[in-house]
């Protein structure tokens, strides 16, 4: 019988994205999400279970159900607008929540799991390529309570022998290749989607939020990693886990995931107006409170442990991939 995976925020867009990559690894996914924000209709590999990170009763029940092997946890509050006006929702939701399911898996008997945190945990270090080793110096709620998730983490470790991977990223993008999931937002809040939603004409226009940052066109620059390549890294960080080659008597150890390269809001507006072959309605905006001027990951720790390689993450591949999946419809159009 093929080991169990428990995935909270599978029902979501890299969860759902991680489930198909565990299940084509062998693994059975079982998806844990309240459907605040993800969708039923995307937990398409594995069984379901809707519940709370908060609701320690159901999540025992759901470990005694399927004693997973391993945890992924993707579940988490990850607007930042959001984050910089009600921060004690970021604290509850991500930092509460995270301790919850950690003693969780710790009394059911797991010791593997794979976490998913973010580049907004180093906040704005402009002209530097982020690295493991990097300061952690966030902006706002929602970096700030990522990076108290990793101390948990490493707290955990010492004292239970939690063992753990923690995966950085910052823009992921793109589709699923064969359209059975993608990303698919109410309302939507991540730019590349954005920028389709405007082709096509869903929206009026693209607003641009912020014209005026220290940058070549004004824009911010971002990292982006195509969505398949990034589940690919954390089903990899799982069997790295598994098979006794990382931490084994409790510990952590943290990789960056990006390509090196930044792409400003522009440039990236430029390549989709390219792939789709369409103009792409814009208006300048104010800047967003919280945003960084520039994050740019590096992964060559990824590549040379792991051996993760991003091989979809162009900007094409990714702007190609999400463009078809938008033209399906997404969920519940």
């Amino acid at each position: 019988m093929a080991d169990k995976v428990l995935v909270t925020g599978g029902a979501g867009y890299i969860g759902s994205h991680a489930c198909k990559a565990l299940a084509a690894a062998g693994f059975v996914p079982v998806t844990y999400d309240s459907l605040i924000t993800g969708w039923r209709e995307a937990v398409k590999f594995g069984p379901f279970e809707e519940g709370e990170l908060m609701d320690r009763a159901r999540l025992d029940a759901v470990f005694a159900k399927y004693k997973p092997v391993a945890v992924m946890h993707f579940a988490a509050l990850s607007q930042v607008g959001e984050a910089m006006s009600q921060p004690g929702k970021y604290w509850r939701g991500n930092v509460s929540a995270s301790l919850s399911l950690i003693e969780a898996t710790l009394a059911a008997g797991v010791r593997d799991f794979v976490f998913s945190s973010t580049c907004a945990t180093y906040g704005d270090q402009d002209g530097v390529v982020l690295n493991e080793g990097s300061a952690q110096l966030p902006l706002n709620a929602y970096g700030a309570s990522k990076r108290a998730i990793e101390d948990m983490l490493k707290d955990f470790g010492a004292s239970d022998g939690l063992n753990s991977v923690i995966f950085r990223y910052f823009n992921v993008a793109g589709a699923d290749p064969d359209g059975e999931v993608g990303e698919f937002h109410q309302p939507e809040t991540h730019l590349i989607p954005l920028i389709l939603d405007a082709i096509d004409g869903r929206r009026a226009a693209l607003t641009i939020h912020g014209t005026d940052y220290p940058t070549e066109d004004g824009t911010c620059i971002r990292d982006y990693v195509h969505v398949m390549d990034l589940v690919d890294a954390h089903v990899q960080g799982l069997n790295w886990l598994r098979a006794g080659k990382g931490p084994t008597k409790g510990g952590t150890e943290v990789f960056c995931l990006g390509t090196g390269d930044g792409f400003s809001v522009r440039e990236v507006v430029r390549a989709a107006g390219t792939v789709t072959n369409r103009e792409v309605p814009m208006q300048d905006g104010p800047r967003r409170a919280g945003d960084a001027v520039k994050l740019v990951s590096g992964s060559e720790r990824a590549g040379r442990v792991l051996g993760w390689t991003p091989d979809r993450s162009t900007m094409p591949q990714m702007i190609r991939d999400a463009w078809r999946w938008h033209q399906n419809g997404g969920y519940d159009r």
